[in-house]
């Protein structure tokens, strides 16, 4: 669910979605958090005398907007910290975010770490290994609240124990809930237009991707049936990917499922794949599928949604806030949209891929020389997140305290996500009944606020809003989901083995240019079979072994 994690530069309505919905892109945690039951827990005095300073470096992110006369260097949020708890933050280094990860290579191969930075499991495992990051495990129970330490134990711990190596603590999770789900969006005016049932099976989908085609409803040059775009498979791919159709015919996409004897084995080389290759080469065949998709970004794919040459898309909760680009014009909403669960290829319920909640870590350097002041931001931001007061505002919008789609919460330098949520209990009958008692959260404040908006006229662009929250919205889904347990989460959650970590991107690699050439008819579906040997012998075998010998360990 991480980025653990971003499209290119959308409209003013995607940013306010990504800073309230929890938009995990590569690395982006969510950032909304906790309930506000527990008793507020300060850690710091701000005095000037006690202040201690932490360094770190920062992605240079498109979505965020500073105030007049701030940077990096000097902005209202680093000030904040440095008042509220005696932490002054520095940056290291600044990078564009298309560049960030190359450049935290580069400080890890040379060994020249700030205080703190954001690294994925891989470098999570070779940085403990080259001894160059601390053992946070007696430095986070001290300084870590109780509540700071409950937050990150909802989920059982499971989090906490991928950040552990031989009994220690060695980073702490950037956390996010993983019962993310993804969905299927689909034109209901068009679907009405044409007479068509909603979907509830893939032969329902199909139909009506050729039917979009074939009648094109939105009088473009050139209509297509579903949306897609390059690197389908990715699960950083949030929108316009393929996920949630292979999870239609029970395929998975690089996830460690039970193999139904004690074990565990890898979904991408199971049979259920291969069908799912067949049908979408079939799709490909009557057109349906772009032929240029394969080089289009989630952005340029989206392009044909929003001028009306697509009418169907699979995408997580957070969807209808790039939809509205096209769905909402001058005022008026101009395209129907409706969310309805992944469709089934048979009588089984479709199970949606999850993950743990994890992908990255923050740690700390061996070097630093106060560990504490980087616990400290950990404890302030959940504080900040779970009992927000009017002056604490300042670390979500800056210095006027008031929602204005800068994103200035990607100024905080070490943020974590609630591992679970109600929304989709809370928020669709809050809204449906104006009902603002019953909520329970500050992200569900917010949504709902957004929501309301919509309901009252005031502000018609939140219709995004009322897509994910209101009613037969995208998270009223999420309760019958997660009480039938119709999700698959990945089984494997150690650290990378040796051989996952030698070899697991040339897996992908070779996986990703399989598939594609089966989608695009350039090779037969059985190149599948072949691929699956060869991924055996790339890898695949010794790090299946890796995987059950780390399984039984367990036991």
């Amino acid at each position: 669910m991480k980025s653990k994690k971003a499209l290119a530069m959308i409209s003013l309505t995607l940013a306010l979605a990504i800073s309230g919905c929890g938009f995990k892109s590569s690395s982006e945690p969510n950032q909304q958090l906790g309930n506000s039951k527990d008793p507020i827990q300060t850690t710091g005095t701000g005095n000037s005398d006690d202040i201690i300073e932490v360094s770190t470096v920062s992605p240079s992110d498109p979505y965020l907007k500073f105030d007049e006369g701030e940077d990096f260097d000097k902005n209202s949020v680093y000030d904040a910290y440095e008042q509220d708890i005696g932490v002054k933050i520095t940056n290291k280094w600044i990078a564009d975010v298309s560049q960030f990860k190359e450049r935290v290579k580069i400080a890890i191969a040379s060994n020249d770490l700030p205080d703190f930075l954001l690294v994925n499991a891989s470098q999570l495992k070779e940085l403990t290994e080259a001894d160059m990051i601390m053992d946070l495990t007696e430095i986070y129970d001290q300084h870590a609240t109780e509540e700071t330490k409950k937050f990150l134990t909802v989920d059982g711990g499971m989090q906490m124990k991928t950040a552990m190596f031989d009994g220690k603590m060695m980073g702490i999770p950037s956390s996010y809930n993983p019962f993310n789900y993804q969905f299927l969006f689909v034109r209901t005016d068009w679907l009405k237009e044409l007479g068509l049932p909603e979907p509830k099976t893939m032969d329902d989908l199909i139909e009506i991707a050729e039917a979009f085609k074939a009648k094109n409803p939105g009088g473009t040059k050139q209509a297509y049936g579903i949306s897609v775009s390059k690197n389908p498979f990715s699960t950083e791919t949030g929108v316009t990917g393929l996920r949630a159709f292979l999870n239609g015919y029970h395929a998975y996409e690089n996830t460690w499922m039970e193999d139904g004897n004690g074990g565990l084995m890898n979904s991408d080389i199971q049979p259920e794949m291969k069908q799912a290759l067949a049908a979408l080469q079939d799709m490909f065949k009557k057109g349906l599928i772009d032929p240029e998709f394969a080089v289009k970004d989630s952005e340029k794919a989206a392009e044909l949604i929003y001028d009306g040459s697509i009418g169907m898309v699979f995408g997580a909760s957070w969807t209808p806030a790039q939809l509205a680009k096209g769905a909402v014009k001058d005022g008026k909403v101009v395209q129907e949209w409706g969310v309805y669960p992944i469709p089934s290829v048979d009588a089984s319920p479709t199970l949606n891929q999850i993950g743990l909640g994890v992908d990255e870590y923050y740690v700390i350097s061996k070097k630093a020389k106060h560990p504490e002041g980087v616990i400290k931001l950990l404890n302030q931001y959940i504080v900040t997140q779970s009992h927000p007061t009017e002056e604490q505002k300042v670390y979500e919008y800056g210095k006027d305290r008031v929602e204005k789609g800068a994103n200035y919460w990607l100024l905080n330098p070490l943020r974590v996500g609630r591992q679970i949520d109600n929304n989709g209990e809370i928020l669709p009958k809050a809204i449906e009944t104006k009902d603002a008692s019953i909520l329970e959260t500050k992200d569900q404040k917010t949504r709902y606020e957004r929501a309301m908006k919509y309901v009252d006229g005031s502000d018609i662009n939140m219709w995004w809003e009322y897509l994910i929250s209101g009613p037969n919205g995208a998270v009223s889904h999420n309760p019958k989901i997660q009480q039938n347990k119709q999700y698959l989460q990945n089984k494997f959650y150690g650290a990378p083995t040796p051989t996952m970590a030698d070899r697991q991107e040339i897996l992908t690699k070779k996986r990703d240019e399989i598939f594609i050439k089966i989608i695009m008819n350039q090779v037969s579906v059985d190149e599948f079979d072949t691929f699956v040997e060869e991924w055996k012998k790339l890898g695949g075998d010794e790090i299946t072994k890796e995987v059950n010998e780390w399984y039984q360990s367990l036991q």
